[in-house]
């Protein structure tokens, strides 16, 4: 190590690899568990160089009733929500040993952008095996998305390949808005290319800039599933996508303006990419009306290290 090396600050960092339990799938995160003393444009700087799709930055809370204050960072921009690393995160300072223990599972309050988040973490033999989130907020629709014709330009389909008007697009968002288009079935999923000047002329200043591609054709145990382009982000494409599902549970539940009670999805994400994911998605529902959304999933831990700043 030169001296120039030895006189930098050195900070802990883990990868977890979640909506799954099998290493090298499902979307990997980056956790750095005590990042205290890093700027803004540091964090940002080190989520370009880690290169994933978030990088998560834990800090003491500002309120000590609170488990940690979090920041989510893109290799491109922050972002006060994010699922996957929320559940990460949560999952790694249980994982490692950071909080204390409990015999079958106990509930994290993280101070994130959009607000209070909890997740709640199920373990088994102290270890956790299920993590949950609830959001912050509500999922609200957003602005007016495309028209049919500039929507399956935007995916490279035929007009046919998406659900008829007005089900082809909606924007909504519990924090981060992202524009849903519905295709007809599996076949158009994989074979959706997002067009980049489709995309800049019409999506990028939008207010809903972010693509989340989907069909509602059932398969391999999935009740829903999915991509999700993101350029504003610097992300090609994410394998799962928790902030996107918990906006498509509000999406779901004003098409059924009769819901009551408790509503589930399984949702199936990354496998174009090799990376399959599984995100279960909850919603509370009184009279066709939303309370609360809830996405959760598996993790596992797959490495550690040491960065120099």
């Amino acid at each position: 190590m030169s001296a120039s090396e030895a006189t930098r600050r050195r900070f802990t960092f883990h990868t977890a690899d979640v909506f799954t339990a099998v290493p090298l799938t499902g979307n990997a995160v980056a956790v750095f568990p005590d990042a205290k003393g890093l700027t803004a444009p540091e964090m940002q700087g080190i989520a370009r160089e880690m290169g994933l799709s978030e990088t998560v930055f834990l800090f003491p809370p500002g309120d000590p009733r609170h488990t940690r204050k979090v920041r989510i960072f893109t290799p491109r921009t922050e972002l006060p929500f994010a699922g996957h690393p929320t559940l990460g995160a949560a999952h790694v300072l249980v994982a490692t040993g950071r909080l204390p223990g409990a015999a079958e599972a106990l509930t994290l309050t993280l101070e994130e952008g959009v607000g209070l988040v909890r997740v709640r973490v199920r373990l088994r033999d102290g270890a956790p095996v299920f993590t949950q989130l609830e959001t912050a907020r509500l999922p609200e629709p957003g602005p007016p998305p495309p028209d049919l014709a500039t929507a399956a330009r935007l995916l490279s389909l035929d007009p046919g390949d998406l659900a008829a008007p007005p089900h082809h697009a909606e924007t909504w968002s519990t924090g981060v808005p992202y524009l849903f288009l519905e295709v007809r079935g599996r076949a158009a999923l994989k074979r959706a290319r997002l067009d980049h000047s489709v995309w800049a002329r019409h999506v990028a200043d939008s207010g809903a800039p972010h693509v989340y591609v989907f069909t509602l054709e059932a398969a391999e145990g999935h009740d829903v599933q999915a991509r999700m382009f993101a350029p504003a982000m610097g992300i090609d494409e994410d394998p799962a996508t928790g902030a996107a599902v918990s906006a498509l549970a509000g999406l779901l539940c004003r098409r059924d303006p009769n819901a009551n009670g408790l509503l589930r999805w399984i949702v199936g994400q990354g496998i174009e990419m090799g990376r399959p994911s599984t995100l279960h998605v909850e919603a509370d529902t009184v009279d066709g009306r939303l309370t609360a959304v809830r996405v959760g999933g598996e993790t596992v831990l797959v490495s550690e290290g040491t960065l120099w700043v």
